[in-house]
């Protein structure tokens, strides 16, 4: 387990400055090493929170999706963002209400009302707004690019795939260059329960850092792998109001998607002490494994 993560007095001047004086401060991070969340209380008991983004990348990434993208989810649906310094790759963010959904211990109707609204959701945020030239031209290309990024998860994954197992991702990332055209849009890029708060409002999403313009198809890996393995019940609730049947060329692409996910959560996953990601990876990638033997 991570220890806590002090607030540097500089980014605490700098968020006083916007808001008020901050009365107390508490480390909101994950365990992840280069994640640093702070909730930050004021003296009226408001709570915001400041983010210190890991990459430049990620910065850009998450504040041009506050500013362009996440207002299209609605006022109490998603954070706002208050203000931002790029040469300190912090976001200064409004509170929304709720816990995170895989906290809550749901029963099963709970678990597909979630499903329900999460794919509202997510039918606003791959709708918000026409994609300019270049965004259209990199979600056009997602595929394919998730598809080079094969060979190197193998690389970082080493012997933890057998041959078999490797061979399968290489044909998986074969296929997803031939799956053709499918819908795209503006994505989360991390959309799970861990980024799903819930509360008597309704659902939410949080951590954008990884939006940007992709096939749409992306954004249901991680539930395809976990969630909706299990319970496809749930995978219904969320089609059904997300308001889309998905295709074959997206069901092909989803499948390919996820044996790409599987080495990669098999590379990364040791190597960051994230049991729960490597389990992930195992599991997706036993199933392929299984479904592909004659």
């Amino acid at each position: 387990m991570s220890s806590t993560k002090p607030l540097p007095a500089a980014l605490k001047r700098w968020a006083e400055q916007r808001i008020g004086p901050v009365v107390s401060v508490r480390d909101a991070s994950h365990s992840w090493d280069r994640s640093r969340v702070w909730d930050l209380e004021g003296g009226s008991g408001v709570h915001r929170y400041l983010k210190v983004s890991p990459s430049v990348k990620f910065f850009t990434r998450e504040s041009r999706a506050y500013r362009h993208i996440v207002p299209a989810l609605g006022h109490t649906r998603a954070p706002h963002l208050i203000d931002s310094r790029a040469q300190d790759l912090v976001l200064l963010l409004t509170a929304v209400p709720g816990a995170p959904v895989k906290e809550l211990g749901l029963d099963t109707a709970q678990w597909r009302t979630v499903h329900q609204q999460a794919g509202a959701l997510c039918a606003r945020l791959h709708e918000a707004g026409e994609l300019d030239r270049g965004d259209r031209v990199k979600a056009e290309a997602s595929l394919s690019a998730a598809a080079d990024g094969a060979e190197k998860y193998l690389a970082r994954a080493g012997d933890r795939l057998d041959h078999d197992e490797q061979q399968l991702v290489r044909d998986h990332a074969a296929r997803l260059r031939r799956v053709g055209p499918v819908p795209v849009g503006y994505i989360h890029g991390n959309n799970q329960p861990r980024n799903w708060l819930w509360s008597t409002s309704g659902l939410a999403l949080v951590d954008f850092e990884r939006s940007r313009p992709a096939a749409r198809v992306q954004d249901f890996v991680i539930l395809a792998t976990t969630q909706w393995a299990d319970h496809p019940d749930r995978e219904k609730a969320f089609l059904r109001s997300y308001g889309w049947e998905l295709s074959d060329a997206e069901r092909h692409a989803l499948r390919c998607l996820s044996a790409l996910d599987a080495v990669n959560c098999l590379a990364w996953g040791p190597d960051n002490g994230d049991a729960e990601v490597t389990a992930r990876g195992r599991r997706t990638l036993d199933r392929l494994m299984k479904e592909d033997r004659p």
